[in-house]
């Protein structure tokens, strides 16, 4: 069995509230080798204690130091101002945490991965991309929220540039005081199906992240709004084809669904010059990768190899 370390990782002014995954018996190693260390890149909104503590608990198991965190403005991490969701700053908070690993004891500074799952598959990306101290990536069910935020906005009378414009324009009290926040998802299922939706995937997110099947306190559920532009701006993959040179493993969800995870996912295992055959969990939705256990299992099982493989 493995268990759990707290830490807290300084990142410039902000502390990034972590907990590291460890197999038992495991001590800062000093009375054995140093370990090999994946870092995890959870979901939009999501704190250490949820989908990435599902995977890190099972990387762990299988002799692995996996670390989870708060990012930076969400969970118990510090930064002003609060919910914020910019993906420049999830991408450096992987940089700090690798320089984290790198010179805490126990852990072989040479042998680092990082596993992004959602939105965080995108952020682990572009993190990968500059910084080859990680050697593996593996993502789950990765998506391009920057790519998705803009399909959305290019849905409306207003498009891209018109969003761009209107949160320009929102009154200056807004960026701090009341209505500064706005809700990911309906808050409750009930409020969901009031509200007339009736894709499955919206459905299953509000049913993992709402209820008790996922929910978690300090996952508050509520976006700043100042995320909004950083993320419209953000191309996960841009480059990807000359820059992430690292082996890449893909794991995707069998049925597409809305999500456009799956499209996202195959995408990238085709721009990825070492990328490896894309892992297709049948019969699994994006949102049931995050905790259904014969879904979550396949996965780890096809990364756990995959990781042994390239970070020896």
């Amino acid at each position: 069995m493995s268990s759990v370390i707290s830490s807290s990782i300084p990142r410039g002014g902000i502390d990034l509230a972590a907990h590291l995954h460890v197999p038992n018996g495991f001590s800062d190693g000093l009375d054995g080798a140093p370990l090999p260390a994946v870092v995890l890149a959870t979901p939009g909104s999501s704190v250490k204690e949820q989908i990435g503590a599902t995977y890190a608990r099972r990387l762990a198991d299988r002799d692995w130091v996996a670390v989870t965190f708060d990012p930076a403005f969400q969970g118990e991490s510090s930064g002003e101002p609060r919910d914020l969701e910019d993906p420049a700053e999830r991408v450096a908070d992987l940089r700090r945490v690798v320089d984290h690993l790198r010179r805490r004891p126990g852990i072989d500074p040479q042998r680092l991965g990082v596993l992004g799952i959602c939105a965080g598959g995108g952020y682990a990306v572009r993190a990968a991309m500059t910084d080859h101290r990680l050697r593996a990536l593996g993502t789950v069910v990765a998506s391009d929220i920057g790519g998705a935020f803009r399909a959305m906005a290019a849905a409306t009378p207003a498009g891209v540039a018109g969003t761009l414009d209107a949160l320009a324009a929102a009154p200056v009290d807004v960026a701090d005081g009341e209505g500064a926040r706005q809700p990911w998802l309906p808050d409750t299922v009930e409020d969901a199906r009031a509200a007339g939706v009736t894709d499955v995937d919206l459905l299953q997110a509000v049913a993992y992240y709402r209820t008790p099947r996922g929910h978690h306190p300090r996952s508050t559920n509520r976006r700043h709004v100042r995320s909004d532009p950083a993320i419209l701006g953000f191309d996960a993959f841009h480059l990807a084809d000359q820059l992430l040179t690292q082996p890449v493993q893909v794991v995707v969800a069998g049925e597409a669904g809305t999500t456009g995870s799956r499209a996202d996912g195959e995408r990238l295992a085709r721009l990825a010059p070492a990328a490896e055959e894309v892992l297709v969990v049948e019969g699994a939705r994006h949102y049931e990768m995050y905790d259904v256990p014969a879904y979550v299992d396949r996965a780890v099982d096809r990364l756990a190899v995959f990781f042994a493989a390239h970070l020896t």
